[in-house]
């Protein structure tokens, strides 16, 4: 049985394959995330960062290699299974919050759990929990355009944790912010992540905020390297 909650074997991706000009991005990448860890990535802008990413969370697929969460190997299953693995296992957080304009902070965070069966009562239960959890409770009720960038990344947060996975990816979650606002909604995230034991990858070109991790690892030349 592996001790790893998310496992990278052997990860290839290549563009344009088969024609010229091809970009071998990744070549042969592993690397094991451990149950509550939190390791940062780094690596230059265009190095493959967001790749691997997608790749880690089945948004993409590798050209070559093996996803696992613990002990399932999720490579090679069809694409429903995919989804839901994707849906009930893994949180994505982005550089952009991607929140839906329409809808206030609470429904953005109510959305995923409606998606996933949840009734909309236990639903809004645990979105007011998550939100007075990251001190943005009082804001449940505004659109994101009437909260700050703070504000609006802590509100993706919540959403990203929203059913509960086992794996947080963040790519440059807070590299649109200004230095200020950027440590204090990191502080955020690193405690939303320890109090929930969950295990996270985030990428980041920001060495300050990555020492503060757990562990670092590189990725260069398309493997991963310790930091």
């Amino acid at each position: 049985m592996s001790d790893a909650v998310l496992s990278l074997r052997g990860i290839e991706k290549i563009y344009n394959r088969g024609r010229q000009n091809e970009i071998a991005v990744l070549k042969g990448a592993d690397l094991a995330l451990a149950r509550g860890e939190i390791v940062a990535l780094v690596a230059p802008s265009g190095a493959g960062k967001s790749t691997l990413l997608h790749i880690a969370g089945l948004l993409d697929t590798a050209d070559a290699g093996e996803v696992a969460f613990g002990d399932t190997v999720m490579t090679g299953l069809g694409d429903r299974r995919r989804t839901i693995a994707r849906r009930r296992d893994v949180g994505f957080v982005y550089q952009f919050h991607h929140l839906l304009p329409e809808f206030t902070a609470l429904e953005n965070v109510v959305l995923p759990q409606l998606a996933d069966g949840v009734n909309r009562r236990d639903a809004d239960a645990r979105a007011q929990e998550l939100l007075d959890h990251v001190g943005i409770g009082p804001r449940a009720g505004h659109r994101p355009s009437a909260m700050s960038g703070g504000e609006q990344q802590r509100v993706a947060f919540c959403r990203a944790l929203a059913n509960g996975p086992r794996i947080l990816l963040a790519d440059e979650p807070t590299g649109n912010l200004d230095p200020a606002t950027s440590d204090q909604v990191f502080a955020t995230l690193m405690g939303l992540v320890r109090d929930t034991g969950l295990s996270a990858l985030i990428a980041t070109h920001n060495l300050e905020l990555a020492a503060r991790m757990d562990r670092v690892v590189k990725l260069d030349q398309g493997l991963i390297v310790p930091g």
